[in-house]
């Protein structure tokens, strides 16, 4: 069984590399379930309806979010609606949504995606580590396919959290930081790991930012309002192979397509 996960989808690039390269992708690999980190896909900030529906139809099954997920406003409503939809899990008891959910893939299994924000440089949530066995808890006994995308800025706590998890679920990948790192590997219990996915989006730009505005920040120190760059694309993601009976990963490999 073999599953894609994609990197922070950025923008319009980040959109049209999904419709440009996911078909092709599921066919050509035999991908059975993919799981995306959509926070940045409306513009850079966010997720709309309209887009998700769009990117569902070109071929992801379920989109994990991060720290951008209430960037619109209309995603308070739509996501207590939409199972397919994640926010990171530990946000505080009665916030909108779902940090979680079991899925049935293509080949007919269940599989668990979890969706976790980490706490270093980023919004203090609640523990992700203690937030994580709680949900292990919960889900004990549903099934042993579970995929955790880490939406966390230190590579530190991502690291930590993959030996954390080790034997305990299928796949830690990491997001949030929209470069790709090659450290992918199989944890010496089965796990999958890698510390960060990468980033679906405009290749000649600054994280998904246009170049110049990004430049002209750091070199003024004065206030730029960022916008998604335009020129070109770059396709991140892994594909994981998993054995569908004892939920361990087999195999972990790097993506990076450009256009």
């Amino acid at each position: 069984m073999r599953v894609l996960m994609i990197g922070d989808i950025v923008g319009r690039p980040g959109r049209k590399a999904v419709l440009d390269n996911l078909g092709f992708i599921r066919k050509e690999q035999n991908i059975d379930f993919v799981i995306a980190n959509g926070e940045n896909a409306a513009g850079g900030h966010g997720i709309t309806k309209e887009i998700a529906r769009q990117l569902y139809a070109a071929g992801v099954d379920v989109f994990t979010m991060g720290n951008h997920v209430w960037n619109k406003k209309e995603i308070i409503t739509y996501i207590d609606k939409e199972k397919r939809l994640l926010r990171p899990a530990n946000y505080p008891p009665g916030t909108p949504g779902a940090g979680f959910n079991i899925f049935e893939t293509k080949s007919g299994h269940s599989i668990a995606v979890i969706n976790v924000s980490g706490r270093i440089y980023m919004q203090e949530l609640d523990c992700p580590f203690r937030t994580v066995d709680q949900i292990l808890e919960e889900i004990k006994g549903k099934t042993k396919l579970i995929f955790v995308d880490f939406h966390a800025e230190a590579t530190s706590e991502k690291v930590a959290m993959g030996w954390y998890l080790d034997g305990r679920v299928t796949a830690v990948c990491g997001t949030h930081t929209h470069v790709q790192t090659a450290d992918e590997r199989i944890l010496p219990k089965g796990s999958a790991y890698i510390t960060d996915i990468g980033m679906t989006g405009p290749r000649d730009s600054v994280i998904g930012v246009s170049t110049h505005l990004v430049i002209e920040k750091f070199i003024t120190q004065m206030p730029r309002r960022f916008e998604v760059a335009e020129t070109g694309y770059q396709f991140n993601a892994v594909v994981i192979d998993v054995d569908p009976v004892n939920g361990s990963a087999l195999k972990i490999e790097r993506i990076f397509e450009l256009e």
